[in-house]
Formats: C-alpha cells, structure tokens, sequence
C-alpha cells in the first residue's frame, strides 16, 4: 500500500525520499492517473520516482495530461494531474522547493519570473487536478478517502474579469487574483 500527502499539490513539492521505499513504476503510474479524468488517464505521461528517489519519466504520454506520482517520501497521499503546458511553470516550483524556496516566496519568485519572461506560463486557461486521500490500494486501484479538488490556472485574472469571489469556500473562488499564479479553485465539500 502506498501513502503519501502535502499541503500543496504535489506538483510543487519535493520531499526528502531518506528511507522511503520507492513503490516500483507500475504502481506509480496506476497511482498517479487517478487524478485525471477516466477517459484521459491511459495517454497521460507520469513522473514519479526512480529506486533512488530521483524524479523521472515513468511512461511517456500521447495526450496533453502530465501526472505525478505520490511522493513516498511524505506520510499520506497526492497525486496530481495537469496540463502539459503548466509544465514550465510546475517544474520550477518543484526546483525551487529543493532548493527551500517554500510559501509564498516560492509563488512570488515564480510569479516575478513570469512577469520578467524568463518562464513560461500559458495564456490561456490550463487545468491542475489534485487528489489526496488516505492511501492507495495497488491492488484494486482504489484511493481510500478519496478527495479530488480541481484548479483552473487563468494567469492574471482578477474577480472583475472572472465574476468570482477571493474568499476560499466551497463554491468557486480565484485565488491570487491578478498575478501569473491566478487560478480558480474549485473544492467541493468533503463527505
């Protein structure tokens, strides 16, 4: 059984993999698709871990869905799925978590990165989905507690272009208006 969680989506985070065990690619990969849409799962590339804690290409994709594995590393489960042209953007949160560039100074050093040209955010809207839960069960393919929440990134969008609320609910809501990072939260209520 596999278990891992983070506060932010995994796409943004490393987490020291010091005696984990690393489950083997397969289990990765039948992990990591979870967060995507049924219909969008089999053609999504996969990152995840290497045997030595190294992130790397678990399978190579036919789709626009990028997914990444759970961490083993942490102590419960995410997984994450997101549009390959969030790539840029989601791999330099990852480098600058290793390198303990955490919080808000992680988003802002993005941001200001974007807003420089040094990296590239698309302009149009992209979709991040996230999936926590308690574990993943290998061999029925089930996450138990399954939660999935769904981020839309709209670069720089603000409440008056977008019509939504700032205020974290459980309706839709844009979180860091005006900023490359802008993305709509959607989180349905937990059951």
């Amino acid at each position: 059984m596999l278990c891992a969680k983070r506060l932010l989506p995994a796409a943004f985070l490393l987490v020291s993999l010091e005696a984990a065990t690393v489950p083997p690619a397969a289990e990765q990969i039948a992990a990591a698709v979870q967060a995507a849409p049924k219909d969008r799962r089999d053609g999504a590339e996969v990152l995840g871990y290497s045997p030595e804690g190294k992130l790397i290409t678990l399978r190579k994709g036919t789709n626009d869905l990028i997914c990444l594995a759970d961490n083993p590393g942490n102590d419960t489960f995410e997984v994450d799925c997101y549009h390959k042209d969030l790539e840029p953007f989601m791999a330099r949160g990852r480098q600058l978590a290793e390198q303990g560039v955490k919080g808000m100074d992680r988003h802002k050093m993005r941001w200001k990165e974007v807003d420089d040209g040094k990296l590239a955010i698309p302009k149009q809207p992209r979709m991040l989905y996230v999936l926590t839960g308690k574990s993943f069960d290998a061999a029925t393919g089930t996450v138990a507690e399954a939660y999935l929440r769904w981020v839309v990134y709209v670069p720089y969008a603000t409440p008056e272009s977008t019509g939504l609320s700032t205020k974290s609910s459980n309706e839709p809501w844009l979180m860091y208006p005006g900023t490359a990072g802008a993305h709509i939260m959607i989180s349905p209520p937990k059951k």
